[in-house]
């Protein structure tokens, strides 16, 4: 899915979808018990609370910082971004659950103002980015939203895994 090739009606519904995100995590974690927020789910999958600060990282210091990138370098060099490696780094969890979901709703609302601010011309901008190739900034909605389906499919199994049915 490319999102230039999509009609008008699918850009929007995307962006919607996207927009979503944020309310999906609090509705889903915020009433969670605090042990349960730092428990991993099946083969060390990020525990809810690692979940959010991930997204949170994610969509500010990797997609934001991209879009930017993209919309105002020539073929920018797009570090890729380490996930793993940074919640190791930055101990997610003994993060507050309602800080990270505050800085991923801002983060998430940025971008899609970004995306409805971009003129036409600007959606086929291009860089290379590490262990991806060349992306343009018409693939980062497609990517936030494969990206975000990928984690509320984690999300199930952990649910299933801790008997949680989220």
């Amino acid at each position: 899915m490319k999102y230039m090739k999509l009609n008008d009606s699918a850009r929007t519904a995307l962006l919607r979808e996207l927009a979503e995100m944020p309310r999906y995590l609090r509705e889903t974690f915020e009433s969670l018990p605090s042990d349960l927020l730092t428990t991993a789910g099946p083969n060390g999958m990020f525990s809810p609370i690692e979940q959010v600060w991930h997204l949170a990282d994610l969509e500010e210091e990797g997609f934001g910082y991209r879009i930017e990138r993209l919309l105002n370098e020539i073929n920018p060099h797009l570090p890729d971004f380490d996930g793993a490696a940074i919640a190791r780094a930055r101990n997610y969890k003994s993060r507050s659950l309602v800080r990270g979901l505050e800085r991923f709703a801002a983060a998430r609302l940025a971008n899609l103002e970004r995306f409805r601010s971009v003129p036409e011309s600007a959606w086929v901008r291009s860089g290379v980015q590490s262990a991806v190739g060349e992306v343009s900034l018409c693939d980062i909605p497609v990517f936030l939203w494969q990206h975000d389906q990928a984690h509320r499919d984690e999300i199930k199994q952990w649910g299933e895994y801790t008997g949680r049915v989220v």
